[in-house]
């Protein structure tokens, strides 16, 4: 619309017309375009995840060797990543390097089947490691690892902007809700200057420095 006002349709016909507009819509940013056309990219990896539930009376053996806190079982190309949460729910996520039609060929709605199949990359670990994958209480939930390119940036575009993953897509290592917690904070302050787009390409650039470090973390770590 010009002079950084944008206007913004919803699904049921409602729109608005903006002065800032704050991409906070994930991954797939139907904002980001504004700024950017870079698109996601698969990472040759997925997660699997899966819950066991009342661990400790029903599988103590797997619940001992999560233990009170978190384990990372892991080898290049798989792992097994579990944590504690309440009431001795033992919460999964299982990493393979496979292409997404590898995944996409596994019938995720026969729980057993599909369980099966991913446990069998794992075929010579520990019963007690594999029974977070076999013993499932929910169905496994197939989610697969897109990122954009480590420095994604864009040129300044009057009002508009982007937080979180919508801004810096990256591979999970710990800090993705802390970046779009820290982003939202730093924009909010950045919104009641008197100078707002200065402080819009401040923000951006802080931003972009900022989740640059913790991409290229998390690229070293997987």
């Amino acid at each position: 619309m010009g002079e950084g006002q944008h206007e913004v349709t919803f699904g049921d016909g409602a729109h608005i017309v903006t002065n800032l507009l704050v991409g906070a819509d994930g991954a797939w940013s139907k904002t980001k375009p504004l700024l950017s056309d870079a698109a996601p990219e698969y990472t040759g990896m997925s997660l699997v995840e899966t819950y066991l539930y009342d661990s400790d009376a029903r599988f103590l053996a797997t619940a001992k060797v999560v233990g009170s806190g978190a384990l990372f079982a892991l080898q290049p190309g798989k792992g097994i990543q579990a944590h504690r949460e309440v009431n001795a729910t033992l919460h999964t996520y299982v990493m393979l390097t496979k292409s997404q039609s590898w995944f996409a060929s596994i019938d995720f709605n026969d729980r057993a089947g599909a369980a099966a199949c991913i446990a069998q990359q794992f075929a010579c670990w520990s019963p007690n490691l594999t029974a977070l994958i076999t013993e499932s209480d929910t169905e496994l939930v197939w989610r697969t690892l897109f990122t954009l390119q480590v420095e994604h940036s864009w040129n300044r575009v009057p009002g508009v902007t982007l937080i979180g993953d919508a801004a810096h897509l990256s591979i999970p290592n710990g800090e993705g809700a802390n970046l779009a917690l820290y982003d939202g904070a730093e924009l909010a302050i950045a919104s009641r200057s008197d100078h707002l787009e200065t402080a819009l390409h401040e923000y951006e650039l802080a931003m972009f420095q900022r989740s640059a470090r913790e991409a290229a973390e998390g690229n070293e770590m997987h």
